[in-house]
């Protein structure tokens, strides 16, 4: 039987020489023989590859659907949230570096079935693969993701997008949804120093392939002070954005909080949170959010028809919900495109560590 750590991985192909060529994620590494990839945990032996990390997880909680962060997906509830060690990016302000950096294989042994069981057990309504880049452990995910459907549960990625079109083909059909995080408005100077990724079109390759296998996608931008903070770059994916995903596609402008290599710089000035708001309102996005700088009124959704405050949140948590059962503003009548609705026993959930 094949041990957990060893399990054989899917998304690659064989080259001469015992070499295989990856293809989780848009580096296409070719991988001698004992060799691993970027992420550390895809590993050649023997002319096969093996996903070093398969049931292993560094990092379980659950967590309200809004931190992914998702708000247009089933408002209100829980996710078991899951994440194993390395990664295919090399992000200098990374807030989980200890586990994306990783090179180690640590973690605790979780199968997909013990994973869905502990989601139900913990009334999840959904899993979602986060901390680090859940690309590279794909063919865990996958077990997982169809554990969860056969369980009732939807399943969701919180991705830096930077995978492959064979990795979308592959994932695509057993995904529910999809926040897609552009760092620095995606950048590709900034892409390249302060990521080592070459630029930001797999991302947008990634995002648009997903959208097209009906994957709800919502899109988030580390909005990181002096160094990525365009507006000329957060012009361009804004309007990006429009244009392959469409206006009604929620963009999340996230504050940078300094950590791992870049602590040396501030937080994002809320001021300039609120300018590129505006830049990104002004290319036709309907649904513009502001992430982590709770009690802000840009943390709600407004009508983009009457501009009536239609989901009021503080944080992680729903203040007010004034849509009718069918998603539609009480005061003119247009549907907000929500996927789901707020139950009625809905209780704010908060990050809970599963021991």
């Amino acid at each position: 039987m094949t041990a957990l750590s060893d399990h054989p991985a899917t998304l690659y192909e064989p080259l001469e020489h015992g070499k295989v060529r990856c293809t989780a994620c848009a580096r296409y590494c070719v991988i001698p023989s004992g060799s691993h990839g970027f992420c550390f945990v895809r590993k050649n032996v023997g002319g096969r590859l093996v996903l070093l990390t398969y049931g292993i997880a560094s990092a379980v909680q659950v967590d309200p659907v809004e931190k992914k962060p998702l708000s247009h997906f089933h408002p209100g509830s829980r996710v078991l949230s899951i994440g194993t060690v390395g990664c295919n990016w090399r992000c200098q302000y990374c807030q989980n570096a200890d586990i994306s950096q990783e090179r180690e294989i640590t973690g605790r042994a979780l199968s997909p079935q013990t994973a869905v069981r502990w989601a139900k057990r913990y009334g999840c309504q959904g899993v979602t693969f986060t901390y680090n880049e859940p690309t590279i452990f794909a063919e865990y995910a996958l077990d997982v993701m169809r554990e969860a459907r056969a369980a009732g549960l939807f399943a969701n990625f919180v991705t830096n997008g930077y995978m492959t079109p064979e990795a979308v083909a592959a994932i695509g059909p057993h995904l529910d949804a999809v926040s897609v995080d552009f760092k620095g408005s995606g950048e590709a100077g900034f892409l390249r120093k302060y990521v080592t990724a070459k630029g930001p079109e797999p991302i947008f390759a990634t995002a648009a392939g997903l959208r097209t296998r009906g994957v709800h996608v919502e899109i988030t931008d580390l909005i990181v002070p002096d160094v990525g903070d365009s507006e000329t770059a957060t012009r361009t994916l804004a309007r990006r954005i429009v244009e392959d995903l469409g206006p009604e596609t929620p963009f999340h402008l996230l504050r940078f909080h300094p950590d791992y290599k870049m602590m040396d710089l501030p937080e994002t000035p809320i001021s300039t949170l609120e300018r590129l708001h505006g830049v990104a309102k002004g290319e036709g996005l309907d649904y513009v959010y502001l992430g982590n700088v709770w009690g802000h009124p840009l943390e709600h959704t407004y009508c983009p028809k009457c501009g009536a405050l239609a989901v009021e949140r503080y944080g992680f948590t729903i203040a007010s919900w004034n849509l009718d059962a069918k998603n539609r503003c009480r005061r003119c009548g247009h549907t907000i495109p929500i996927l789901g609705s707020l139950p009625q026993d809905y209780r704010p959930a908060f990050a809970t560590p599963i021991a």
